[in-house]
């Protein structure tokens, strides 16, 4: 596409979304376990705000269909297969969340250090097999 130009600045990412079989067992992981608070809950998407974005929970299959809304309509939308996000925590609170999860019998899977951002990150599993990671400021030299 030669000629096209330089697209206008993206600012963020305003969502992140996460396609789940099982609604209210995604739910209970998220709020009892990563202690969000939902902001919006229905039968096929439930959001959690985080900072300046959000967490969006679908539930798997139900965005086929576009949705109409007074605004106008949403395309249709879906994923399958174990999806990748990170959280960001401060370097303190490590030790403190490695505890937590084992509290809730969430088991680590992995713990990487940064050595080039000074940073770390925890690795475990939520409920519909999606890869979350904890990341320590530094990391992708990030604050």
């Amino acid at each position: 596409m030669s000629g096209a130009g330089k697209p206008p600045a993206l600012r963020r990412v305003l969502e992140t979304c996460l396609y789940v079989a099982d609604m209210a067992r995604a739910r209970d992981f998220y709020e009892q376990v990563m202690g969000l608070t939902p902001q919006f809950t229905e039968d096929r998407i439930t959001g959690y705000r985080l900072g300046e974005g959000m967490l969006l929970l679908f539930k798997a299959g139900g965005t086929l269909q576009p949705v109409q809304t007074p605004g106008g309509e949403i395309p249709p939308h879906d994923g399958s297969g174990p999806a990748h996000f990170a959280f960001s925590i401060a370097a303190s609170d490590e030790l403190a969340w490695t505890k937590h999860l084992a509290n809730h019998g969430v088991a680590l899977e992995s713990r990487v250090e940064w050595r080039k951002d000074n940073a770390a990150s925890l690795y475990f599993r939520d409920p519909d097999g999606h890869l979350v990671e904890l990341a320590t400021p530094g990391l992708w030299g990030i604050a």
